[in-house]
């Protein structure tokens, strides 16, 4: 896997339901190098730190190779890397290939993979359809959040070194099946509960959907 773009945004408003909304979803390349603390990419908009930035949350990568079949779908709008709200572009990352609690190193940063992005009603406004959010669900290849290990610099065209695959887990590919799935893998849950690259909050959602 290898960084293909280096994405931030500046904040952005927008009026949903009367309601003005600001979001960091608008983001574009940067040529320069980006800086991943432990909350959030330096200079990037974290707009709702409630749902967005934060220890499990400090990063959003998402695959080139998604690329093709989003624009397909959506050839009018005006793409460039970013365009689906991730910091970090990548080639090659497979959502079936990466497990949580997998730590990379990346420049001069390490990395812990964390959690799928689960879409909203920001990134079906930026996409011009409610359509969309029903479309990344039923597709699968979410991108993942990052826990910032160490922070440090990254850039175009480092490389990501797998240091430790995340031990009892599931991929971040099953973990996105697993939350819409309307019948749940007890046996993925029952993996998670304990692995604390998932926020507690998270582990315990998924205890409830045991029930």
């Amino acid at each position: 896997m290898k960084i293909i773009s280096t994405n931030i945004a500046q904040p952005t408003t927008f009026v949903w339901n009367g309601e003005e909304i600001t979001t960091g979803i608008y983001k574009i390349p940067t040529e320069h190098p980006i800086y991943l603390g432990q909350s959030d990419v330096k200079g990037d908009e974290v707009s709702d730190r409630k749902v967005h930035g934060g220890e499990f949350k400090a990063c959003y990568l998402f695959s080139t190779n998604q690329y093709p079949y989003w624009q397909d779908l959506y050839p009018n709008l005006d793409w460039t890397y970013g365009m689906l709200g991730e910091n970090l572009t990548v080639e090659n990352l497979d959502e079936k290939q990466l497990f949580i609690g997998d730590i990379y190193k990346l420049g001069n940063a390490l990395v812990q993979i964390t959690q799928p992005r689960e879409p909203c009603f920001k990134f079906a406004h930026k996409f011009g359809s409610d359509t969309v959010l029903q479309q990344f669900i039923t597709h699968g290849y979410s991108g993942t959040y990052v826990k910032v290990l160490k922070e440090g610099e990254v850039k175009i065209g480092d490389t990501f070194e797998l240091l430790e695959r995340g031990k009892d887990s599931i991929s971040i590919f099953q973990l996105f099946e697993l939350l819409y799935a309307e019948n749940k893998n007890i046996a993925h849950i029952n993996l998670l509960l304990d692995n604390d690259a998932l926020p507690k909050r998270f582990r315990k959602r998924l205890t409830f959907f045991a029930r």
